[in-house]
């Protein structure tokens, strides 16, 4: 598959009547979430390599979180699945909720993913890069001051990287119709339990599971996290008897 003229890389398996389309975290690829994909029931997997990742070529500019989402609809459209039902990690759950503000939707299970961004009053050491960014001392700061993510990407990957953090979501998250569950690790440190439990208090259907494990909790409980997706896109149909 080609879109914007780009190579695109993306696996697809099982015969389900539901579209589940998995989406990676920064620095992932599909590998990251066909552990999840494969033990899915009833449901048609699908999942990408994100432009500039993985097997999938970048583009010649800078995306934002919401063109990542333009770029999944593009994506989806030739693949003809609709209203899918989303499933993204950290990265790529920002992706999934720009997405679904945007566009039929219908589930989405965000695993780690951050919404609110905080600002933080610059170092010392980011404050001197500015001052230097144009000098030969620009890639010693870079090294010390960006994070591991940052530095290993090309450069058009670190604007992109840049502009997603930078990015708070919550009023996109607000504008998801889509029933949404979070499932948040209790020791990830990259993204705010706090900050989890305050968006979902103000979208409309959403709900937090808290996991044991990391900002990769998912993996870390993989079982777990399997069996709580496979039941929240196939409910079990409870009938009460009458007396």
């Amino acid at each position: 598959m080609d879109i914007y003229g780009k190579k695109v890389n993306y696996i697809q398996y099982g015969d389900g009547d539901k579209n589940v389309v998995l989406l990676h975290g920064w620095g992932q690829n599909i590998e990251m979430m066909d552990y999840v994909g494969k033990y899915l029931e009833n449901a048609k997997v699908t999942i990408f390599d994100l432009p500039g990742f993985g097997k999938s070529e970048e583009l010649d500019y800078s995306m934002n979180v919401e063109e990542y989402a333009d770029w999944l609809k593009e994506a989806l459209d030739i693949l003809s699945i609709d209203n899918p039902i989303l499933v993204g990690h950290s990265f790529g759950g920002r992706v999934a909720i720009k997405y679904a503000s945007k566009y039929p939707t219908s589930k989405l299970i965000l695993l780690a993913t951050p919404i609110i961004r905080h600002r933080h009053k610059p170092t010392l050491e980011e404050r001197l890069y500015k001052v230097v960014k144009k000098t030969p001392l620009a890639e010693y700061f870079r090294k010390r001051i960006g994070s591991a993510d940052y530095n290993n990407a090309t450069p058009i990957m670190r604007e992109t990287l840049v502009k997603a953090v930078n990015e708070d979501l919550l009023a996109d998250a607000i504008k998801v119709n889509a029933p949404t569950i979070f499932l948040a690790g209790i020791e990830d440190t990259a993204v705010s339990l706090g900050d989890t439990y305050a968006a979902i208090n103000q979208m409309k259907d959403a709900a937090v599971i808290k996991q044991y494990g990391t900002h990769y909790a998912y993996l870390e409980n993989l079982d777990q996290t399997c069996a709580i997706i496979n039941e929240f896109i196939n409910p079990v149909k409870l009938t009460k008897k009458m007396q």
